[in-house]
């Protein structure tokens, strides 16, 4: 596969991960100065990782939101919470056991500021 087609994959990819809306925003949002890097992520994050066959979306889901927990990424955390709740069938509760259980390892500040980032989707999302 070359690099178009791997690009042209990714996207395709990511549209099914994060919804039409989010991506056609972020093409809308697409400047000379951040060109390059939105086509990186097309590429690799999405065009690369998010389509290898071991691992389900669910399981992708988790891991992703878990780790930008971890991470204290919180803006990329919210859009992960979205996109699960909205692209993904996850419900409130599949995302509070999933801060739950990363507040054991990556502490109770995280969890709890994560908490707090996640009702402020939850809410959004619900309205």
């Amino acid at each position: 596969m070359d690099e178009k087609e791997r690009s042209e994959r990714g996207t395709a990819r990511r549209r099914q991960v994060l919804g039409d809306a989010w991506v056609d925003k972020s093409i809308k949002g697409k400047t000379p100065f951040n060109e390059e890097f939105l086509d990186l992520i097309s590429r690799y994050a999405w065009g690369e990782i998010w389509t290898r066959k071991h691992f389900d979306d669910r399981t992708r889901r988790v891991l992703v939101i878990g780790t930008l927990l971890a991470l204290d990424k919180w803006d990329e955390f919210k859009m992960h919470v979205r996109a699960a709740l909205v692209e993904g069938g996850f419900t409130a509760d599949d995302i509070k056991e999933i801060i739950l259980q990363q507040s054991i390892y990556c502490g109770v500040p995280a969890a709890n500021h994560a908490l707090k980032e996640a009702a402020s989707v939850l809410a959004e999302v619900q309205k």
